[in-house]
């Protein structure tokens, strides 16, 4: 039994006829959780379940701490999802809703996670990371697998890059699906570039803050293991503004009729934007990451905001 579902791969026939290509979308934006995040954190969780872990802490900005809270329930494990003050009070109560425990700590989430790291010193309790662990990668590499097998022809993936863990499970079901050669091109918002950052600077380096309004990408510091991907792996970097990701997001609304985070309008960008890293793929598949982090009051004052 696995706790995520399996998600349609669509073909966006506006996209495709505007760019003489054929764009299709992994629909991750209707796991139960809402995002992706169920595939790892939903595997990482059963299999500590299995080993007698009896209380999940996750530490969240918000899409993950959601994600840990619905494997929780669906387990019957007591969760404790820690975010910091800058989560909308929207997303707070949605994990509220759901069943699990939540604190508030913290200006920011390095913060929450240190409160995180002190409540799981007793036995049984298992440390839930967002993105930075093999579970989670294995588990992400399963929308790889799906797509294989619902027999989805593609020839290049866009996917957003906040830490990592979406990134990293990407391409490990590429390579154990016998798809190596299938270029990656890794997403990420201006003010919340670490990855990019760390290609530049030919190592993992630390962001001195985030900035962007996509702050479901805001890790200041890319996992490691993302990082020596694009070591051995096509990894195209590419950095898109705020503006670009909410008219993304906006557009998408408008033609999907469903809602996604600017963090998953930043993928949708790429194709959106008619950006040249595009130019030679003919068969794009876009992960639409999702994100509970968004609804139409949110739209409407991002859309206001950059005058879209």
């Amino acid at each position: 039994m696995t706790l995520h579902i399996a998600t349609p791969v669509l073909k966006h026939d506006r996209l495709s006829a505007l760019l003489g290509k054929a764009v299709l979308l992994k629909m991750e934006n209707l796991q139960p959780s809402g995002s992706f995040k169920l595939r790892g954190i939903g595997v990482m969780c059963q299999r500590a379940a299995k080993k007698g872990a009896t209380h999940f802490v996750c530490p969240s900005g918000g899409n993950a701490g959601f994600a840990a809270a619905v494997a929780g329930v669906m387990l019957g494990v007591r969760t404790t999802i820690i975010v910091p003050e800058t989560t909308h009070e929207s997303v707070r109560q949605r994990i509220r809703d759901i069943g699990a425990n939540l604190i508030v700590h913290g200006a920011v989430w390095d913060e929450a996670n240190e409160e995180a790291l002190r409540l799981c010193t007793q036995p049984g309790v298992l440390y839930v990371p967002p993105f930075d662990h093999p579970d989670i990668w294995d588990g992400n590499a399963t929308l790889i697998d799906e797509a294989v097998s619902q027999g989805a022809d593609f020839d290049a993936v866009i996917c957003s890059v906040g830490g990592g863990g979406l990134l990293c499970g990407v391409l490990e079901g590429l390579h154990r699906n016998g798809k190596q050669n299938v270029p990656v091109i890794a997403v990420e918002t201006e003010g919340a570039a670490s990855l990019h950052a760390a290609v530049q600077a030919g190592e993992v380096v630390t962001l001195p803050a985030i900035t962007s309004i996509a702050t479901t990408l805001g890790s200041k510091r890319a996992a490691t293991a993302a990082f020596e991907w694009t070591q051995r792996h096509a990894v195209r970097s590419v950095v898109v503004s705020d503006a670009q990701a909410v008219d993304a997001s906006l557009q998408f609304a408008d033609d999907m009729r469903t809602l996604v985070e600017p963090a998953c309008g930043a993928a949708l960008a790429v194709a959106y934007q008619q950006l040249p890293v595009l130019e030679k793929s003919r068969q794009p598949l876009i992960v639409v990451c999702g994100g509970i982090g968004v609804d139409l009051a949110k739209l409407a004052l991002w859309k206001s905001q950059f005058r879209l």
